[in-house]
């Protein structure tokens, strides 16, 4: 089950949901009111905190109007605020690129205005991207230079957030929870003396489940303590059951799990059902998940199989519903561990599979985080020296200074040796034609290879600045092919012939590609994965992505009735499409690459493994904008499950009357 580190966030205001209509109106009737600029924008920062886990858009649109105010008005303090405020709005959509932007202006600001507890916060709240981002080297930057700050102005808010963020980085890694159990012991005291509850619940939950964890060590001393993790979760549940942050069931049911280990099993149902019923009063369905595991897992130790398997079910539809993968496998787990204790060993091997698929899924999932957090590094550090393809330009303009120095001593010479100029002025001439030809035929190869790997708009941005943003797209179509056959044709054709084949069939997909304004974006094996709406974006994308398709398909098919007839070994294709938002980017530096992230494209690769060789596959998303569209026709496939992805709808789409 999922580590509770986590991470805390500096706020302006809080962010309690009771009573929040009641604020908000109160609210508004205060900027109905005749007010200075400073209270107005003040008044409507406060105003936007109020819709952070709400309603992001509306939040976003009165921090943007603070903002204008505080611009216009010449308030610095309330400006660096607003630029917090919008970074807030997007950080709790998971935008970690916008949320960077913003609160790089905001660090900014404070520094200008030397704000220095404005400073701390947005060092911690910039870390906090980072972490969630998948690169916690880079967090751990910000936490530590967050703690440095807030620690010269003793600032004990700031330094006790900076303190358990570091701790919940190293909580991260097994390797390092001893640097976990350092920081977090420092900021327990801290917590307690300014009578931060929540703070003291994060820190001793933490510390909790550091004393629980078998396998970390440190010291080379192995410091499993449950006595330790029963005393700090009950201190953790004291201080929760004081904040409005939801955290309690989350305690209850991890003193649940302490007595499940002493094997008192009456106690730890107790404690989980508790924590189980007191989240449902809450409507909090991770929770509900989290306490039905530990409470199956409770009932699986105490030898009441058949309540364990019917919790594990329980948690297992939560969990699926709310597609989270972690208490996915925990449940999948635990069904085949229980129903292999029933003896039911169909049931179990079944649920053992699902575990397995969730597993790799999870696999996938961290390998996309790296990836992500490899983009974030990118959009956000500023490269040594340029792009190596571009050094082919910096080798050229070295080629050009030469030349002119030539032709600077050949000037020199002329007073010298006038009598030697005329045959001295004839080379010359010809040698900077030849130079000049140079330099223009390398600028035209260095110009085509880099247009070669990367969309023109990518290249041309490239070359300006020395390197290339990532963007977040909100709306682009992802077509990824595969080819069924694939791995038996391997075996039976020579690598040159295999090779062969694939080179016509990606070669002609280029061409296709490009006819209907897709950028291809890479091939995997016999995998290829092109993408419409990007890096320029427009509205026809997921018309442009189904022609593709159409032609893919029929060039294939046509190969295919080519092999048959010459009684050779063929392979037919699947297709699969999604439509969604993407973030986009250069990644790499010696061998680099234009590339896209996110669950769209993870979705589009779910597509074309769902689907059927000869056919189409669209996803819901993508039927809904092209549903319309005339030259097209659909056949509704239902629900169809797809591989960690659950049950989805999908579509068949061909070419009706008229054609696409």
């Amino acid at each position: 089950m999922r580590k509770w580190s986590t991470v805390v966030l500096l706020l302006a205001w809080g962010l309690s949901s009771y009573g929040q209509d009641e604020v908000i109106d109160s609210l508004k009737a205060v900027l109905r009111s005749d007010l200075p600029d400073t209270s107005r924008v003040s008044t409507l920062l406060e105003l936007s905190a109020q819709y952070y886990r709400t309603d992001q858009e509306e939040a976003r649109k009165v921090a943007l109007e603070a903002k204008a105010l505080a611009e216009k008005s010449g308030h610095k303090s309330g400006l660096a605020y607003a630029y917090k405020a919008i970074g807030m709005t997007y950080y709790f959509q998971n935008n970690w690129v916008d949320a960077l932007v913003q609160w790089k202006e905001a660090l900014e600001t404070f520094e200008a205005i030397g704000d220095a507890n404005g400073v701390s916060n947005m060092l911690n709240n910039l870390g906090a991207v980072h972490f969630n981002g998948g690169d916690d080297k880079a967090a751990l930057d910000y936490y530590l230079e967050s703690l440095r700050a807030a620690e010269s102005t003793n600032d004990s808010l700031r330094t006790v957030t900076a303190l358990v963020n570091i701790g919940s980085v190293y909580l991260s890694k097994e390797s390092s929870r001893g640097m976990a159990l350092t920081y977090f012991r420092r900021a327990l005291p801290l917590s307690q003396a300014l009578g931060d509850h929540d703070a003291i619940g994060t820190s001793a939950v933490n510390l909790g489940e550091l004393f629980m964890q078998d396998s970390t060590m440190i010291d080379s001393v192995r410091i499993f303590n449950p006595d330790s993790a029963l005393f700090y979760f009950e201190m953790a549940l004291d201080a929760y059951r004081s904040t409005v942050t939801g955290n309690v069931p989350f305690a209850l049911k991890s003193i649940g799990t302490v007595y499940a280990y002493r094997k008192d099993y009456d106690q730890a149902i107790r404690y989980q059902t508790e924590a189980y019923q007191l989240a449902l009063a809450m409507d909090a369905k991770l929770e509900m998940a989290q306490s039905l595991l530990s409470l199956a897992d409770t009932y699986m130790k105490k030898g009441d199989i058949s309540e364990a398997i019917a919790t594990f079910h329980r948690a297992r539809v939560l969990s699926v519903e709310l597609e989270v993968l972690y208490e996915q496998e925990v449940a999948y787990k635990g069904l085949a561990d229980s129903y292999s204790k029933a003896s039911d060993y169909k049931q179990a091997y079944t649920y053992l599979n699902q575990y397995g698929e969730v597993r790799e899924t999870l696999y996938n999932s961290e390998m996309d985080k790296k990836l992500q957090a490899q983009t974030l590094h990118y959009e956000i550090e500023k490269k040594e020296g340029q792009i190596s393809l571009l050094e082919k330009d910096q080798e050229l303009h070295a080629l050009e200074i030469k030349r002119q120095k030539a032709i600077r001593n050949g000037t020199i010479a002329f007073g010298v040796l006038l009598l030697v100029l005329a045959g001295g002025l004839y080379n010359r001439y010809q040698y900077t034609r030849k130079t000049n030809a140079i330099i223009t035929k390398e600028k035209e190869r260095s110009e085509e290879l880099l247009l070669n790997i990367l969309p023109e708009e990518v290249a041309e941005e490239l070359k300006a600045k020395g390197e290339a943003e990532a963007v977040h797209i909100d709306q682009v179509t992802v077509l990824f092919t595969d080819f069924k056959g694939f791995t038996a044709l391997s075996e039976r054709v020579t690598p040159k012939q295999l090779v062969k084949d694939l080179h016509e069939c990606f070669s002609a997909f280029d061409l296709i590609c490009e006819e209907h304004g897709l950028e291809k974006i890479k091939t995997i094996g016999d995998a290829y994965m092109a993408a419409g709406g990007l890096p320029t974006r427009n509205s026809s994308h997921a018309m442009d992505a189904i022609r593709s398709a159409f032609k893919m398909r029929d060039f294939i098919e046509e190969g295919k009735a080519r092999k048959i007839a010459n009684d050779l070994p063929f392979f037919e294709i699947r297709i699969g499409i999604h439509t969604g938002p993407v973030v986009a980017g250069i990644v790499g530096v010696k061998k680099f690459s234009y590339d896209i992230w996110g669950d769209t494209v993870n979705t589009a690769s779910r597509m074309e493994s769902s689907g059927e060789a000869g056919h189409v596959n669209i996803s819901e998303a993508t039927y809904e904008r092209v549903k319309d569209e005339p030259g097209i026709a659909f056949t509704s496939r239902g629900k169809v499950q797809a591989k960690g992805k659950g049950e989805m709808e999908m579509y068949f789409v061909e070419q009706s009357s008229g054609g696409a």
